[in-house]
């Protein structure tokens, strides 16, 4: 019975969409569901609200110029869609109202000039599941100018979906047929959260059998060093439909801008191995205070503010450039991991491990190459282990495959143990072995090399590199770290 009603419903929102709306365009060549799947597979997408207005705001003060400068700066990255969220609480509900309605389309419009297309997530910030109807009214109102656009490329329902809630499932099987039904050629998708991950997919899928989607998003914000592993696991579970990453990312509130562009090039890195063509960052640029609304739980987390490619002044992080290599088929290489420590602190992406037990330093005091090398001082050991410094590779890891990692250290009456060691992890972060090199002698030495070859154990899927160095009196230097 419901279906009858539902298709009785979608029906009478066409009958009336044809009266009281103009004729949609029409297009020399009107996209396919195939033709606008492969832009989909494809998309070099980025996620994006202006720095001063995020969620709602970017409607409500809607800024037509600035918008046309933060797109035409995702285009110069090597972009070539954006995503754009819209809300039915600012857009007007069931019925869009006309002025927001030509804030949607001036938006398609500058991204069109930039030469982007445009991915559309509808009702976020929404659950009033229980109003079917009325959702149904609004999305067809919404949609109907675009349905045979080919600027707009997909249409994803709603930005991470509760999977446990019955209500909202229940609310997404009415809404694919009923927008299908008027949008046939139109990609439908919708997401979970990044905690969900996988697993959340799995269960999107199974919930969705009778009503399937055309592809799913994956969000995607745990290790990057398990990028691939991870990838696979979603690839896994909504097989055999095709994945794409729609959010990827991390904040420089906590970590460095050399942290975050590590990350994304593991993310690109493993998605090219994985056979995903579409990485998503999230997203364009950092919002300054203020700008992300206050009746929105996001404006209380400060690390929200900080995801951005580029900084609030427009300049760019270092992720910036490793996104436009990732988007136009670049070399991502080991680059970014600062393997000769000449990076400012800013810009690395080394991590201290146990520095409770003795934290390195960078210093210019001396270096094999370069001007600067990363000295440990007076060290001790923990329960735990020795004090290191650790990075990850950006080639995705993959059990079976061999690996090698050198780095030359000297030492000033030093003491205690001093080596490189690769430490190996599941796809769940479980610790599974270690591979240790030679270790530097004690005293006063020169630069000396410290290697270690190992493969890839059974069940690896990210591993670490520790420049180590513990039980240490006296002084070490770190400089010139490779690892392949």
């Amino acid at each position: 019975m419901r279906k009858i009603r539902s298709r009785a419903l979608v029906l009478t929102v066409l009958l009336l969409l044809s009266t009281v709306v103009s004729a949609r365009p029409a297009y020399a060549s009107a996209p396919t569901l195939a033709s606008r799947m492969a832009d989909v597979l494809s998309a070099k997408t980025i996620n994006y609200y202006p720095s001063n207005a995020g969620w709602t705001a970017m409607w409500t003060s809607f800024d037509a110029v600035r918008i046309d400068a933060d797109l035409g700066r995702a285009a110069a990255l090597g972009a070539d869609t954006v995503r754009v969220i819209v809300f039915p609480q600012t857009f007007g509900y069931p019925e869009t109202t006309a002025g927001y309605a030509a804030k949607l389309e001036q938006f398609i419009d500058i991204a069109e000039d930039n030469g982007l297309y445009v991915k559309l997530t509808l009702f976020d910030w929404w659950s009033n599941y229980s109003d079917v109807d009325n959702s149904v009214i609004w999305a067809l109102d919404l949609l109907w100018p675009y349905v045979d656009d080919p600027r707009v490329i997909a249409v994803e329902l709603k930005n991470e979906i509760p999977v446990s809630n019955a209500a909202a499932i229940d609310w997404a099987r009415e809404l694919i047929p009923a927008i299908r039904a008027t949008a046939p050629t139109m990609p439908l998708t919708l997401t979970v959260d990044g905690t969900s991950g996988a697993t959340g997919m799995a269960t999107l899928k199974s919930q969705l059998s009778t009503t399937p989607l055309d592809y799913y998003d994956f969000h995607f914000y745990g290790p990057s060093e398990r990028s691939l592993a991870e990838i696979r696991r979603a690839q896994n579970a909504v097989t055999p439909s095709p994945v794409i990453i729609g959010e990827t990312g991390l904040s420089t509130l906590s970590s460095t801008e050399g942290e975050q562009a590590a990350y994304l090039a593991r993310v690109f890195r493993g998605a090219r191995v994985a056979g995903v063509d579409s990485v998503a960052p999230w997203i364009l640029n950092d919002f300054s205070p203020g700008a992300i609304p206050s009746n929105s739980s996001v404006s209380t987390q400060p690390a929200q503010y900080k995801f951005g490619l580029l900084r609030t002044d427009t300049t760019a992080k270092p992720g910036a450039s490793v996104a436009g290599a990732g988007w136009t088929g670049g070399t991502i290489g080991n680059s970014v991991l600062n393997l000769g420590f000449e990076a400012a602190a800013a810009d690395s992406p080394w991590r201290a491990y146990l520095p409770q037990a003795g934290a390195a330093v960078v210093t210019a005091e001396t270096a094999r190459t370069g001007s600067q090398s990363a000295r440990f001082s007076g060290t001790t050991r923990t329960s735990s282990g020795l004090p290191s410094l650790l990075t990850s590779p950006v080639t995705p890891v993959q059990a079976g495959v061999a690996w090698h990692a050198e780095a030359y250290a000297k030492g000033t009456a030093a003491t205690g143990i001093t080596e490189v060691a690769l430490s190996w992890f599941d796809v769940n972060g479980a610790w599974i072995s270690q591979n240790t090199s030679n270790r530097l002698p004690t005293g006063t030495t020169g630069w000396t090399k410290l290697s270690v070859d190992a493969t890839a154990p059974t069940g690896a899927a990210s591993v670490q590199l520790h420049l180590k160095s513990g039980d240490n009196t006296g002084s070490v230097w770190y400089d010139d770290v490779a690892l392949t």
